[in-house]
């Protein structure tokens, strides 16, 4: 069957550059203290569609209980050990475990090991670059983080803070 035969006569191709980032480079953002996100690729290279990024996360460390009202989160777990939440559904993840958060999803994780953790993560669509260059320097100027403080940045973005992080078991 050929691509006439599909109906391709009506598909729009447009070319767009692409983009390679070798290991340890790509546009670094910051969240709580001792947490960094290395972006290999942001909405402002994928008009908006999606973002990709390693993130380093801290022993003991995970966010508050919150949603994202307009985008899907993937996660693959790259090291560390991770007490996990979506929903009502609270579980593990190792090491090469993957979870796919559907927009509108109450969720955090926590780094339940003694070492630093890695996760690849991604949002569709993309732009979350942004919201971390706004919360960092809130989130790291001040030993606790205020929510009255930080809840005005994650409405700003479409997230919501619905309750605190996960405790270890």
């Amino acid at each position: 069957m050929s691509i006439a035969t599909l109906g391709a006569s009506n598909i729009q191709v447009t070319t767009r550059p692409h983009k390679v980032v070798a290991a340890n480079d790509g546009l670094r953002r910051h969240s709580v203290p001792g947490e960094t996100l290395l972006y290999k690729v942001t909405g402002d290279d994928t008009e908006g569609a999606l973002d990709c990024f390693v993130l380093t996360i801290q022993p003991h460390s995970g966010p508050p209980l919150h949603i994202h009202h307009q985008q899907h989160e993937t996660i693959y777990f790259l090291t560390g050990s991770y007490k996990v939440q979506i929903d009502g559904d609270v579980f593990r993840c190792e090491a090469g475990g993957f979870v796919h958060i559907p927009r509108g999803a109450r969720h955090a994780f926590l780094n339940v090991s003694d070492r630093l953790g890695e996760r690849m993560v991604t949002f569709a669509p993309g732009g979350t670059d942004k919201f971390f260059e706004e919360f960092a320097p809130v989130v790291r100027s001040a030993d606790h983080p205020d929510p009255a403080k930080i809840a005005p940045i994650f409405a700003k973005y479409g997230w919501e803070l619905v309750g605190p992080p996960l405790l270890a078991d």
